[in-house]
C-alpha cells in the first residue's frame, strides 16, 4: 500500500493545528492572554500569534498549490486566543472540505511560490511538499509551542502529540502473586 499526498499531509496538519488550539486553552488558564500574544523566542523572530498565522497559511497555501483549489484568504489580523483559535478551525475545515483524489498527482505537478520580495521557488509537488511545506509547517507550530513553554505555560510533549491519545495503552501490570 503506498502512502498518498493526502494522507501525508492533510492529517498531519489538522492534527497538529487542532493540537494548538489545546495549547491556547491550557495557555489562557495558566497566564495573562496579553502577555503571551506578542510573546517571542528572539527579538528577530514573528510573536506567538504570527506563529499560528504561518502555520495556518503553510497548510492551507501547500494544499491549495498542490491541488489548484483556491485556499480561504485570511487577514493576519488575529490578536486574541480566540480569533487565533478561529483561524485555526477555518484551516481545518478548508483541509476537510479537500476530496482526497484532488491531490492524486500533485507529486509531479509544478508548483511556484512567489515571494513579497520578487524571488520564489519552483519545484514539483512532492518536493514542495517534503522540502518545504511539512518542514515549514512544523517550524512555526514548534516555535509556538517553544513561545509558550518559554513563558512558562505548563504544557509538555503530549500537549503536542495530543492527536495520538486514542492509541495509548497503560503498560501491563505485574501479576499479584
Amino acid at each position: 500500500m503506498s502512502l498518498s499526498l493526502h494522507q501525508a499531509s492533510v492529517p498531519a496538519f489538522i492534527a497538529t493545528l487542532t493540537s494548538m488550539k489545546h495549547w491556547l486553552d491550557k495557555a489562557a488558564k495558566q497566564k495573562s492572554e496579553a502577555e503571551l500574544i506578542d510573546a517571542r523566542l528572539a527579538p528577530d523572530m514573528a510573536p506567538l500569534s504570527r506563529q499560528f498565522q504561518i502555520a495556518s497559511d503553510t497548510a492551507k497555501g501547500a494544499i491549495a498549490r498542490l491541488t489548484g483549489i483556491e485556499a480561504p484568504a485570511m487577514a493576519d489580523t488575529e490578536a486574541s486566543f480566540a480569533e487565533l483559535k478561529e483561524r485555526c478551525d477555518k484551516t481545518i475545515a478548508y483541509l476537510e472540505s479537500i476530496d482526497p483524489a484532488a491531490l492524486d498527482g500533485a507529486g509531479e505537478r509544478e508548483v511556484v511560490m512567489t515571494f513579497p520580495n520578487g524571488g520564489g521557488m519552483r519545484m514539483d509537488g512532492l518536493t514542495h511538499l517534503n522540502g518545504f511545506a511539512l518542514p515549514n509547517f512544523y517550524f512555526h507550530a514548534t516555535a509556538a509551542y517553544a513561545i509558550l513553554r518559554a513563558q512558562g505555560v505548563e504544557i509538555g510533549k503530549a500537549d503536542f502529540l495530543g492527536h495520538l491519545a486514542p492509541f495509548m495503552f497503560a503498560p501491563p501490570q505485574p501479576a499479584e502473586a
